[in-house]
């Protein structure tokens, strides 16, 4: 069954994607839509199943690898003041504006400041994929968003450990930024030093693909060490393929990690996203889906791209860096989880919740393309 499955996704997804260019949208839109229609909601064709996730928590792992392999670390360096305008303003807005929401609707506090935290979070594996395809990923633009993101993710977990702990979770603040903290030293110390080192070690070996090997070992121990430090996996192998990025092995690399991650990997990534999407019993909750999937794109459109004005960016790319952040992806579904299971989340506003951040996802690539489409006319113009 997995095999028929398998080649349904890559079938399907390369198609849509291929149509969704020629009607003037990035391929990662048509692989989303393609995903809804593939799974239970319309023929049922592909199941949400664990080996199914599995794979595609490896492409998104392979995602933000390359993306990190691609990224321009001086330029990286220059947009970390950017950066932290788009992350932090990314958070206030959809923050505020999401606490006040979930007071009006009835919820206690404490749950609004959950909700809050939760349409704060961003993912932007959806957004490196668009940027790939428009030539920005390389960008003062995509450096910007891809450090923005980092932020963004620090900041909304040390925030939800505070809201776990005075909620009765058994978390201890101290130990939660102390985990961090760690993470990120060591991370700096292993591609600083280490990282070269394994890559001149491996070269020589006379084995088949010995130095995209390293560079695939190197990803998943850092998405692995990520995880145990309670920060994203994505942010791991981000800074994996930042650090090769920095060897004279970034190229070679790249280029087979690349023909691994969108032979397969990738492409289960995008799919899956529309075929775990359940739709099933919100019918009552409609007015509701709407009012929050409004509230999550506007609020954090609108603060990523005043943080990106702030920045110094102008209008039309700062709202493309906006609409970047718009995804909330799989980093929001985590944060759902864990509130379901902590009773800040019920399952009702769970569904709901889920189906807001199927559609955050989908619009970013349009907004995107649009936005930043009018940021290069007004450059232009202005040349």
């Amino acid at each position: 069954m997995l095999i028929f499955q398998l080649a349904i996704i890559l079938l399907a997804s390369k198609i849509a994607g291929d149509i969704s260019v020629k009607l003037g949208q990035p391929s990662v839109l048509g692989k989303l839509l393609i995903g809804i229609v593939l799974g239970p909601t319309v023929l049922g064709v592909v199941t949400h199943t664990e080996i199914l996730e599995e794979i595609s928590q490896i492409g998104v792992i392979l995602l933000m690898f390359l993306a990190g392999l691609e990224t321009d670390s001086k330029e990286f360096a220059r947009t970390g003041k950017a950066s932290a305008c788009v992350g932090v303003l990314g958070i206030i807005v959809p923050l505020a504006v999401s606490y006040l929401t979930g007071t009006f609707v009835g919820l206690a506090p404490m749950e609004s400041v959950f909700l809050g935290l939760l349409l704060s979070a961003t993912s932007v594996s959806i957004s490196v994929q668009a940027l790939k395809e428009m030539g920005k990923l390389q960008s003062r633009e995509g450096t910007t968003i891809l450090g923005a993101a980092v932020i963004d993710d620090i900041l909304v977990i040390i925030a939800l450990a505070f809201v776990m702990s005075f909620a009765g979770g058994e978390v201890h603040i101290g130990t939660v930024i102390l985990k961090k903290f760690i993470f990120f030293a060591v991370a700096i110390v292993l591609a600083w030093r280490v990282v070269p080192w394994v890559l001149r070690r491996f070269a020589p070996l006379r084995v088949s693909e010995a130095v995209v090997s390293a560079g695939l070992i190197i990803c998943f121990l850092f998405a692995y060490m990520a995880e145990l430090s309670g920060i994203a996996a994505m942010i791991g192998a981000y800074i994996a393929g930042v650090a090769i990025s920095l060897t004279q092995y970034k190229h070679e690399v790249t280029e087979k990690a690349e023909t691994i991650s969108y032979s397969i990997f990738v492409p289960v990534f995008f799919t899956s996203i529309g075929v775990t999407a359940g739709f099933q019993g919100i019918g009552q909750n409609s007015w509701l889906i709407v009012a929050l999937s409004v509230i999550a794109i506007l609020t954090k459109l609108i603060g990523s791209a005043l943080g990106a004005r702030m920045a110094g960016f102008a209008w039309g790319n700062s709202l493309g860096i906006g609409a970047a952040m718009v995804s909330r992806g799989e980093v929001a579904l985590i944060i759902a989880s864990m509130g379901l299971e902590a009773g800040l989340l019920g399952s009702n506003m769970f569904a709901v919740i889920v189906v807001v951040v199927l559609v955050t996802t989908i619009v970013t690539p349009p907004m995107m393309k649009l936005f930043f489409r009018q940021g290069h006319k007004g450059q232009q113009q202005a040349a």
